[in-house]
C-alpha cells in the first residue's frame, strides 16, 4: 500500500542522494530554500518504506506572468521502484496541492532524460536546452493550473 505525506528537508536525502546526487556528499542535496516555511516535501511512502520525493518551493520565475508559482525540486524515485507510477502520483499530488492553494502555474527545470514523463502529464518546454553544472542538460517546463 503506497501513501504520500509531507516530510522533513533532511528525510527527503535518503532518496536525493542515490537518484538525483549519486558518489556525491551529502551536503549536495540541500537546495537552496529547502527549510523555507513556504517549502513542502512530500514522500511516498510504500510499505512504510520512504521510495519517492518531490519538494515545492514558492518561487517566483519571471518568463512566466502568472502571480503564484511553484517550483517543483528534487522529484525522485529510488531506482528499485521506478516504472509503477510513483513519479506521476507526486507530480499529480504537488498539482493538487496547488490548485487547493490557488496557485496559477507549476515550473521546473527537468533533466533531458524527464522531458518525455512530464510531457505526457501536460507540462511544456519553454526556450532551448541548458547545462546545470554538474548535474547535466535541462529544459524549463511548466504548466498553467487555471485558465484565463
Amino acid at each position: 500500500m503506497q501513501s504520500i505525506k509531507e516530510i522533513s528537508s533532511l528525510e527527503t536525502y535518503i532518496v536525493r542522494q542515490p537518484v538525483l546526487r549519486k558518489g556525491k556528499p551529502p551536503e549536495t542535496c540541500l537546495f537552496e530554500g529547502d527549510d523555507l516555511e513556504s517549502t513542502h516535501h512530500f514522500g511516498l511512502f510504500e510499505s512504510q518504506k520512504l521510495t519517492g520525493i518531490i519538494s515545492l518551493f514558492l518561487k517566483h520565475n519571471p518568463i512566466f506572468a502568472e502571480n503564484l508559482q511553484g517550483q517543483i525540486r528534487g522529484m525522485a524515485v529510488l531506482e528499485s521502484h521506478q516504472k509503477k507510477g510513483f513519479g506521476e502520483a507526486l507530480v499529480k499530488h504537488c498539482e493538487e496541492y496547488c490548485l487547493a492553494n490557488q496557485f496559477d502555474l507549476i515550473w521546473f527545470n527537468a533533466r533531458e532524460s524527464a522531458v518525455g514523463f512530464y510531457k505526457k502529464m501536460g507540462y511544456k518546454t519553454i526556450g532551448d536546452c541548458f547545462e546545470i553544472p554538474e548535474i547535466g542538460e535541462h529544459y524549463l517546463m511548466y504548466k498553467k493550473l487555471k485558465n484565463e
